[in-house]
């Protein structure tokens, strides 16, 4: 095959996602802990069904115009941290194929060439053995295999097999996975969307299995340095914005470099101001140059203790939350949240609901907790094509979204409340108790599928028979007996008698301590614990 158009690429695609989805489950069940909750492979495919949405309602058959609908589907429909990832490839695909009519097989190396590069550049902190890493390699050979041959099919072979290589070597990059005994599910899922895409241009069954897969006390903050606040506009001819943003993130915290080659935005936290202007100065000129010390906001902050209630309609900042089940819903909503996405394990919002909730409300500035590590970079993603000012605060577990959001203050400006918020999270310990859902050992802790797991701030730490005997060693762990407030989240399939009766338990084993249970309605996790 030595071309292909729009309407051969929507066929590879939907192939390719139709495999994708007759592998779901699987990739879902690559999870380094063996909690009933892996998504990636559900996630994968909702943002492509997503991306053929938007690609089915293109009435453009170039391949420019199908690749375009299928970054911005991707895009809009991203769900979890494969997703956006995966968004992010065909965003780089897409810029690749940009006025083309047809590829080639040059065209096609060369597109997977740009996502990969686009991907990489979309993760903050980027990770080798995860799915970059099996973007980049399979991009690397679809180089090596067009320089050989001028055939579209020999292409995608070679990157099909470079991608299954590339899955199996990620266990000796990620030594969590190699101790999992797992592949990393996000490289899984992008091989198998691969292979479906080359089995649908070889005519093959993509309906049959192809096998196993690829074996809050503020007197705690006192002392502590925040640094300044610093942001200024550059304003030159030929600014090199990537070339910006790497020698700005040597400078401090926080980074944030956008623009053209003509007007660059940055933002950082940084002990030296002077250092990043210094540097700025010599590209073009400045504006709009803002330094605020982040101690003394810090400060001021803690001085306004009471929040005063605000009419919504009134306030300049609106909260947005993720939050399983009813329960939490309420608890949120309790606590002032302007707007609640459904979503947690196993239903990851996409950036399109995140971007509806934060475009819904009335602050001009919205500030966003996740409360899930794989939300993150869909929020993330979500805020920075939002019209609005939008900070995402990167909660990781519901409590430290409630300690979140009971920090925010009305009175405070957008940066000092997120940071204040940021730094609430972090003082909360959270323990989830679920089931097993296979046999492993991780870092000591040795655990049967159906037993009683126990995850101490996201990590395997304890295992057992019972579900009280679990919650007691996660106390222990947590130093519960240091904390001021125990609250218990209770979930399905857990009635309000044996709640009571765990809660009675731990007033008596910590009788200093105040505990609170709340019915969070949470799927697949029983209880869920913080100590604060």
């Amino acid at each position: 095959m030595l071309t292909c158009d729009g309407k051969e690429l929507k066929k590879l695609l939907e192939g390719g996602t139709a495999w994708l989805d007759k592998h779901r489950a699987r990739i879902n069940a690559l999870n380094v802990f063996p909690v009933p909750d892996g998504d990636t492979g559900t996630n994968m495919v909702l943002t492509m069904k997503a991306a053929l949405e938007e690609m089915a309602n293109s009435i453009d058959d170039s391949v420019s115009a199908v690749a375009k609908a299928v970054s911005y589907g991707s895009l809009m429909g991203a769900r979890g941290n494969s997703g956006v990832i995966l968004s992010q490839i065909f965003r780089g695909i897409a810029r690749s194929f940009e006025d083309k009519d047809v590829f080639n097989a040059t065209d096609l190396a060369e597109a997977l060439v740009e996502g990969s590069s686009t991907a990489y550049k979309g993760v903050i902190k980027p990770v080798e053995g995860t799915i970059l890493t099996v973007a980049r390699e399979a991009a690397d050979a679809a180089i090596t295999a067009a320089n050989e041959r001028d055939d579209i099919a020999y292409v995608l072979e070679k990157v099909v097999n470079e991608a299954r290589k590339s899955v199996e070597r990620t266990p000796f990059l990620l030594p969590v996975l190699r101790e999992a005994g797992v592949v990393d599910a996000g490289g899984e899922g992008l091989f198998i969307l691969f292979e479906g895409m080359l089995r649908c241009l070889k005519g093959e069954d993509l309906t049959v299995d192809s096998g196993p897969s690829v074996t809050f006390d503020f007197k705690a903050f006192e002392g502590e340095e925040y640094g300044y606040d610093t942001q200024f506009v550059i304003r030159g001819e030929n600014l090199n914005v990537d070339e910006i943003r790497e020698e700005i993130a040597k400078m401090g915290d926080s980074v944030m470099v956008v623009g053209d080659s003509k007007v660059v935005k940055v933002h950082i936290h940084t002990d030296e101001p002077g250092t990043p202007l210094n540097y700025a100065v010599r590209l073009g000129a400045l504006s709009e140059i803002s330094i605020e010390n982040m101690q003394e906001q810090y400060r001021e902050f803690v001085k306004a203790k009471a929040p005063v209630e605000v009419p919504r309609e009134e306030r300049e900042i609106s909260t947005v939350v993720v939050a399983p089940g009813e329960g939490l819903a309420l608890v949120f909503e309790s606590l002032g949240a302007d707007a609640v996405v459904p979503g947690g394990q196993t239903m990851n919002p996409s950036t399109e609901e995140l971007l509806r909730a934060i475009e819904g409300v009335e602050g001009k500035s919205v500030i966003l907790l996740p409360n899930n590590p794989n939300v993150i970079m869909t929020a993330k993603q979500a805020g920075e094509i939002s019209t609005k000012n939008v900070i995402v605060v990167p909660t990781k577990t519901i409590p430290q979204g409630i300690s979140a959001l009971l920090a925010f203050n009305y009175q405070a400006d957008l940066e000092t409340n997120a940071n204040m918020m940021e730094r609430a999270a972090q003082e909360v310990k959270t323990a989830e108790i679920t089931t097993a859902t296979r046999d492993v050992k991780i870092k000591g802790v040795s655990v049967e599928e159906g037993q009683v797991i126990g995850l101490l701030n996201g990590e395997l730490t304890a295992s057992g028979q019972t579900k009280k005997e679990v919650v007691k060693e996660m106390l222990c762990q947590m130093n519960a007996e240091e904390g001021e407030l125990i609250t218990i989240y209770y979930g399905e399939g857990v009635d309000n008698a044996e709640a009571e009766d765990l809660a009675d338990l731990i007033r008596k084993s910590y009788p200093e301590q105040e505990v609170e249970l709340i019915d969070g309605g949470q799927p697949h996790y029983p209880y869920i614990l913080s100590v604060e």
